[in-house]
């Protein structure tokens, strides 16, 4: 039977749990993900993981800080005065929002703190600086 190697586009059943147990993913109730390996497109540690299963292997993994999304960057935190927020935003911890640089490119932000003349905001992954578990069922091998 065939195992997943580097370059292999595999789909894998996965639930994705915070090591206390939280739940922040899971595709059990939808199509199993579907990805090349070596293109990028996952954290490290997941795309590791799935090298060497076969077909109907199922194994439970912990991904490390630094394989998962890194450390909380302490440059991602930025001071945005209340002026400058749409009127119609009502700032409260881990409200989500979204800016435009001057290209164009749009960047996403989580409310980290609020002041009363400005609010702190957060650019890191939101589980950046998480150890993660998961779960991984591999279903096919394309």
């Amino acid at each position: 039977m065939s195992q997943v190697k580097e370059n292999d586009t595999v789909k894998v059943h996965y639930t994705g749990k915070l090591k206390n147990g939280q739940v922040f993913d899971s595709s059990k109730d939808r199509e199993p993900l579907e990805f090349t390996l070596g293109q990028g497109m996952l954290i490290p540690g997941f795309e590791t993981a799935v090298i060497d299963m076969k077909v109907n292997d199922k194994k439970t993994v912990d991904v490390p800080v630094e394989q998962a999304y890194g450390e909380v960057n302490k440059e991602m935190f930025h001071k945005v005065e209340r002026e400058h927020l749409p009127e119609d935003v009502k700032p409260e911890i881990g409200l989500g929002l979204v800016s435009k640089d001057a290209q164009g490119n749009e960047h996403q932000f989580r409310i980290a703190e609020v002041k009363e003349d400005h609010i702190i905001v957060d650019g890191n992954h939101p589980l950046a600086g998480q150890e993660l578990v998961f779960d991984l069922e591999l279903v096919e091998i394309k």
